[in-house]
């Protein structure tokens, strides 16, 4: 197992590797690990494992692999793992006993580890037998302290053992999964460049990546076998590879002429075939027998849960292979006969195109109808695909490019992003014209580029002329660009503009209107907004349409201290517009539910939110949207207590400050609130200063939509800047009141009696404090509430009312265990613990540490600055300077290092 030329083309695998030189090390000082190396088929599980194995080569090695055709040997690979140390005790020949096989195992391995670490190989386990996978497990659990890193492989997916026992067997080995992950479409570019020498674009790197769903193996196959020009033309459908080509070929040769008919058949219908109608058309009265054939060799199976109803291709490419087999009589004929068949009318029309050999004007207006009629239901992606096609077979010139550019827009209202942008170069080729500039604008915008969207829209607007119908399209454009940088003003002045030009009932005027009641919001007329969405669900009582209006409310909604409302909303506007294809509003509604489970304290379903938009994401290279998500995950995984967790979603939600506002707000904030969870607030301002920067702020400062002031004006009033968060503070402290906005005047209430707390005004700020609560008291928001309670039982804390500090503080603690707040947790304990009343003798002298000077001293040995204690405990630093003199003295320690080894030696007074 020593890699050799056939690994220069590896790619990726670093984390992966780093992880098991993680294990290895584990292994070396805490006793045996088991790391199950997993993945697809092809994905390269074998081929990490010969690659780790190298790097350790120094280290002793045993190893085996599984190979199917010996599975019916019991105890087979057990025996080739024995021959493999010849030195140790024999074993009898005609042992099959999985208890014995480990014992044996297990007594050998512990022996060759007795000088250092044991690497222990076991490839293809999943095609082993299961005696021997037994035993492999019998002697893990005899290693005991034994320094032996067990690595295994195992195939997921459709590929995976069908055995029941040996699934049961791999289940029970007690190891770490490692799972092997598909490339990424920058892994593509790298491979394309080490196996074909080329220079892969991005946008075709990522057309293979999704094509072979990122196997490497299927990859290579392609890259390889397929002229480049095939690659870069978006609209040509991708082969299968070769490899699965050749074994669909085979088992089509192995199939009667009925079951051969019948795969054909369903290859022809699509990806979900109908059993009735894939039986009709080949002709099968009764086609039971002919599928049981087909699904024997692996080329059909009956769809779960439909009985023998829905058909579907077990595997990965069997579909686009049998369909190459065709020639192209039978292709065309077998369409042509399936166009009669379905009913549906866009398979219908589907059908006819993949017959048409030559241009059909007629065929493309059918296509050019079926689009229209889709436009009004929202359903973009089918808009795309039927305009797609009749862009392809539409004999004129003029016909073909406003075709192409329509079927562009329709992607990105679909939010098939990466689509979009495959096809960005025949567009850019066009002439240039209102509707070639909007669609470049859309795609731009969706993409998150400000500055290219916003040369577009001027260029498109100036163009327009006297088609008033591609004028309601540029100021639709417009309308979106206004939300993506949250300016209510032109938001609501293009909405007007684009149902002026727009037919009554046409997507530019509908979807203008399920917008503009944000526009309102934006600009403070909180009324007006709701009434638009009134009149907006009304007016799309149905159908895509109606949910993107529901998004809009339920967005209002949580702005408005609705959460409850905002949740019914948005949850019913997910799962709905996704099954219509549109990606985009989906990943809005997504990202909007989890701020809504948030703001309800329902943070396992925030999560699960942002997991399921996440995933929506890299499907469709939404990055506009990207920030908004990752500001959820960042700050639920930051008050969890995982950094790393919280780090990675400010990695992917990150935005500069030249990118929209609905960019840069959450990216800024989530960086604001993972610093704030650190008691960083030097760094919550310093994130924060963008924001509080910009002149004018407009709708940024409108109560409700982006909660970043209580939390910048905080850190202001914790670094010492008062007279800066006072002027910060007391004009949006009356905005709040002037809207009558309860949750945004609780959070400033809060901030405003810790800043009068500062000045020494105790008793204003206690009623600031209850004025907080007060404004909360009918609000379901229990993180907000649990924040007054804290930060009113600190400020009490610091004042010297330690008996009613820590009343507030045990109730704050309650809330936040009840979230899962650990870091809060953590620090209602530190200052529970801290304001004590210390014990007689123990406040003075060598004898011991207060607790407060206990405290100070833990935080100070872990490597914090005065500074960061101070923000960590809620004091001045010269209260903390104050404090660590005295531990010093008490401890007899002269510098930081040494007060951190007494806590490393464990050695402080009690």
């Amino acid at each position: 197992m020593r890699p050799g030329d056939e690994d220069h083309h590896v790619v990726g695998q670093v984390p992966e590797t780093a992880r098991l030189d993680g294990l290895l090390a584990r292994v070396r000082t805490g006793g045996p690990v088991t790391a199950v190396l997993e993945g697809p088929a092809g994905i390269g599980r074998t081929t990490l494992l010969r690659r780790f194995l190298h790097r350790h080569r120094e280290l002793p090695t045993t190893s085996a692999t599984g190979l199917p055709w010996e599975r019916c040997r019991s105890g087979a690979l057990a025996r080739r793992l024995l021959d493999d140390d010849p030195a140790g005790p024999a074993v009898s020949q005609a042992t099959t006993d999985p208890a014995d096989l480990g014992t044996a195992l297990a007594q050998r391995w512990v022996d060759r580890a007795r000088e250092g670490a044991l690497l222990v190989a076991v490839d293809d386990a999943d095609r082993a037998d299961v005696v021997s996978l037994q035993a492999v497990v019998s002697a893990v659990v005899r290693l005991h302290d034994a320094p032996v890193l067990l690595l295994v492989t195992r195939t997921t997916g459709w590929s995976a053992t069908e055995d029941p026992e040996l699934a049961d067997v791999l289940e029970r080995l007690p190891g770490v999964p490692v799972p092997v992950p598909p490339l990424r479409p920058e892994d593509v570019r790298l491979l394309a460049a080490r196996v074909a020498a080329v220079d892969l674009p991005l946008p075709i790197a990522r057309r293979l990546c999704e094509h072979t769903a990122g196997i490497p193996r299927y990859l290579l196959e392609v890259l390889r076998d397929t002229p480049p020009a095939r690659w870069s033309d978006w609209q040509t459908r991708l082969p299968a590879p070769a490899g699965v080509q050749r074994r669909v070929q085979r088992a089509l040769d192995r199939c009667s002429p009925a079951a051969r008919a019948l795969v054909e058949a369903a290859a022809v219908l699509g990806r979900t075939p109908v059993l009735a109608d894939a039986a009709v058309l080949a002709g099968l009265a009764d086609p039971v027998a002919a599928l049981e054939e087909a699904c024997t060799v692996g080329l059909l199976a009956a769809a779960a849960g439909h009985g023998l109803d829905a058909l579907v291709f077990p595997e990965r490419f069997v579909r686009g292979a049998v369909h190459a087999t065709l020639s192209p009589r039978t292709r065309h004929d077998l369409h042509l006969r399936a166009a009669a068949v379905v009913t549906d009318d866009v398979e219908r029309l589907r059908h006819r195109v993949e017959a048409a050999p030559l241009p059909d004007a007629g065929l493309a207006r059918e296509l050019v109808e079926l689009a229209r009629r889709k436009a009004d239901e929202g359903a973009w992606a089918v808009v795309a695909g039927a305009l797609i096609d009749a862009s392809r077979i539409s004999p004129g010139r003029a016909d073909r490019e406003s075709r192409l550019i329509e079927a562009v827009d329709a992607l990105a209202g679909a939010g098939l992003l990466g689509q979009a942008v495959d096809a960005l170069p025949d567009v850019q080729a066009l002439p240039a014209g209102p509707r070639r500039d909007a669609v470049l604008a859309y795609v731009a915008l969706q993409r998150g580029r400000r500055a290219e969207a916003v040369s577009h829209l001027d260029t498109a607007w100036r163009h327009r002329g006297a088609d008033r119908a591609a004028a309601a399209v540029v100021c639709q454009r417009h309308v979106l660009h206004a939300l993506a940088d949250w300016d209510g003003e032109e938001l609501v002045r293009w909405a007007g503009r684009a149902v002026e030009h727009a037919e009554p009932g046409s997507p530019a005027a509908v979807e203008s209107r399920a917008i503009v009641g944000l526009g309102h919001a934006a600009r403070g007329a909180v009324a007006e907004a709701f009434t638009a969405y009134r009149q907006a669900v009304a007016e799309s009582p149905s159908g895509p349409q109606h949910q993107r209006a529901r998004m809009g409310l339920g967005w209002l909604s949580l702005a408005q201290d609705e959460p409850e409302a905002a949740r019914r909303e948005l949850e019913s506007a997910v799962p709905t517009v996704r099954q219509t294809g549109s990606n985009r509003i989906s990943l809005w509604a997504l990202a909007w539910l989890a701020r809504t489970r948030f703001a309800l304290g329902d943070w396992p379903g925030a999560l699960d939110a942002v997991g399921r938009a996440e995933v929506l994401l890299g499907a469709t290279g939404l990055h506009l949207l990207g920030p908004l998500v990752h500001w959820t995950g960042a700050q639920v995984h930051a008050l969890q207590g995982d950094q790393e967790a919280a780090e990675r979603h400010l990695r992917l939600g990150a935005a500069t400050e030249h990118d929209y506002t609905v960019m840069t707000v959450p990216a800024l904030l989530a960086r604001a609130c993972v610093a704030e969870a650190a008691s960083d607030h030097p760094a919550v301002v310093r994130h924060l200063a963008p924001l509080a920067g910009r002149t004018p702020r407009g709708g940024l400062d409108e109560p409700g939509f982006w909660p970043w002031h209580d939390v910048h004006a905080h850190a202001l009033a914790v670094t010492d800047r008062l007279a800066e968060a006072e002027r910060f503070l007391a004009p949006l402290e009356e905005t709040a009141h002037r809207r009558g906005h309860r949750s945004t005047s609780a959070r400033l209430g809060c901030v405003r009696g810790r800043l009068l707390a500062a000045r020494g005004d105790l008793t204003g700020a206690g009623a600031a404090f209850e004025a907080a609560r007060a404004h909360l008291a009918a609000l379901p928001l229990p993180y907000e509430r649990a924040r007054v309670d804290y930060v009113h039982g600190m400020t009490l804390r610091r004042a010297g009312r330690r008996r009613d500090a820590a009343a507030l503080l045990a109730t704050a603690r309650l809330t936040f265990a009840a979230l899962g707040a650990q870091v809060y947790v953590d620090r209602c304990d530190r200052e529970l613990k801290t304001g004590r009343p210390a014990v007689r003798g123990a406040a003075a002298g060598a004898q011991g540490l207060t607790e407060q000077e206990r405290t100070i001293a833990e935080l100070v040995a872990t490597g914090l600055t005065n500074r960061e204690v101070a923000a960590a405990v809620t004091l001045s630093v010269k209260t903390v300077q104050f404090h660590l003199t005295h531990v010093y003295a008490k401890l007899h320690v002269r510098s930081r290092s040494e007060l951190a080894a007494r806590f490393a030696a464990g050695t402080l007074p009690l």
